[in-house]
């Protein structure tokens, strides 16, 4: 019988994690498997118990949680060799779009679970962004500008809840947008762009939630995809977003397209962000380590 350990984010989703996971543990125990469950009640928690599941060796690690949850636990799963299994029950689920993994439902958690028995095994990319105060692995996308201050004034706003202290936030760095003097440099080389509203490093296709940012991102061939948007008055940026939402921005002269395995970000007061988690700020060197994650896909 097939060694198989599930870890459980209960938190995930808005509480969607506790309903997902007792999907997924249901369909392996339909089809023959007695899993090793661990449920974690924090991010420390979570890097603990992903440890003690890859100390074990085991055939697979199904993970039930959404994008933030595998973010806590990359740097302890990548490199181990280990397949991953992912079980969406996030909110924004990018990672699980970006590989066609089924998600939205304790159904779609079911057919997500069954990869842990006939999936077929791929290797992941992972990025690993490094500021002066930070460093951390990252597996979709580093926002570096406009969406990273979004972020940002998002969880330092205490009121209102839910989705709306987003879009308070987003209305709030509009009448606060400004270029930002970036120097990029891609594989060592000046990029020819430089002032901008927002750089996306992407080794997926999109953040926020389905946000097609960098719609060209392939998390397997080892290199990042680049956009950068050059300086627009908040208007003109709202006016954006419909195509943002298309991936058809990467059509517009004023957004350019690069590719490359190490991407080096700075301005003055650059905030960074990946895979929605503040990694540090001021200056940002952002590198790709090639398959460093072994992924069961349906």
């Amino acid at each position: 019988m097939p060694n198989i350990h599930v870890l459980v984010n209960p938190d995930a989703g808005r509480g969607r994690g506790v309903s997902r996971a007792d999907a997924a543990i249901a369909r392996l125990r339909e089809r023959g498997i007695d899993p090793t469950i661990h449920a974690g009640s924090s991010a420390a928690d979570s890097r603990r118990l992903v440890a003690a599941a890859v100390a074990a060796k085991p055939d697979a690690l199904v993970i039930v949680g959404g994008d933030g949850t595998l973010a806590t636990v990359v740097d302890v799963l990548a490199g181990t060799g280990i397949p991953l299994v992912l079980v969406p029950a996030g909110t924004g689920n990018d990672l699980a779009r970006s590989l066609d993994i089924p998600f939205g439902s304790d159904q779609a958690a079911a057919s997500a679970a069954d990869a842990a028995i006939d999936g077929t095994p791929r290797s992941l990319d992972v990025g690993e962004a490094t500021c002066p105060d930070g460093t951390a692995r990252f597996l979709t996308i580093a926002a570096i500008g406009f969406d990273a201050k979004v972020s940002e004034r998002t969880n330092t706003l205490r009121w209102p809840r839910g989705r709306a202290r987003y879009y308070l936030a987003l209305v709030i760095e509009l009448l606060r947008l400004a270029p930002m003097p970036f120097r990029l440099r891609i594989d060592g080389v000046d990029s020819p762009v430089s002032d901008g509203i927002l750089v996306a490093v992407g080794n997926t296709r999109s953040y926020g939630g389905g946000m097609p940012i960098c719609p060209d991102a392939d998390p397997h061939d080892g290199l990042f995809d680049v956009v950068h948007i050059a300086p627009v008055g908040r208007f003109r940026l709202i006016r954006l977003f419909p195509r943002l939402l298309k991936g058809t921005h990467v059509e517009l002269p004023q957004v350019t397209s690069m590719r490359g395995s190490e991407v080096e970000v700075s301005a003055p007061g650059l905030i960074v962000y990946a895979d929605g988690e503040r990694i540090g700020t001021d200056s940002v060197r952002i590198g790709v380590v090639p398959g460093a994650l072994s992924v069961l896909l349906p």
